[in-house]
């Protein structure tokens, strides 16, 4: 079994910048050369998170951000604040309950995903971030 460690960087915007990034991470796969397998895909970040969805505009510049809005709102005077004098504090609750990782099965040198599933970073911090993602593929 061969493990492959590889990254790319993205720049992302503040406040649930939603970026595609299922391309990127169909071409560190094939660049591992690992046909079958497994693949993670992380970010090393509190405030970021990796999901999955159907990759359309009005879901990802509309709904993703007003559905988080409803539930972990920015504007909240969060303890995290007082802690380290900064306004994150949502950002790192929606990166805690979205997740920083997701895996994907690979077959034939490609990450599984249905026909309208498209892997996809979500920025939740206060300010603009450049992002290492990393896809560890396993497999042979």
């Amino acid at each position: 079994m061969t493990v492959d460690i590889r990254s790319f960087t993205l720049r992302a915007d503040p406040y649930c910048d939603v970026i595609n990034i299922t391309d990127e991470v169909q071409s560190q796969i094939k660049k591992s050369e690992i046909k079958n397998g497994l693949v993670n895909v992380h970010v090393s970040g509190s405030t970021g998170a990796i999901s999955t969805t159907e990759y359309e505009p009005g879901l990802v510049k509309t709904d993703i951000e007003t559905f988080l809005e409803k539930i972990i709102p920015y504007k909240e005077d969060y303890a995290h604040h007082k802690t380290w004098g900064d306004h994150n504090g949502a950002g790192h609750l929606r990166s805690f309950l979205l997740g920083t990782s997701e895996t994907f099965p690979v077959q034939n040198g490609k990450a599984i995903l249905g026909t309208w599933q498209q892997i996809i970073y979500i920025e939740n911090d206060e300010k603009s971030r450049t992002r290492t993602i990393y896809c560890t593929i396993i497999g042979e």
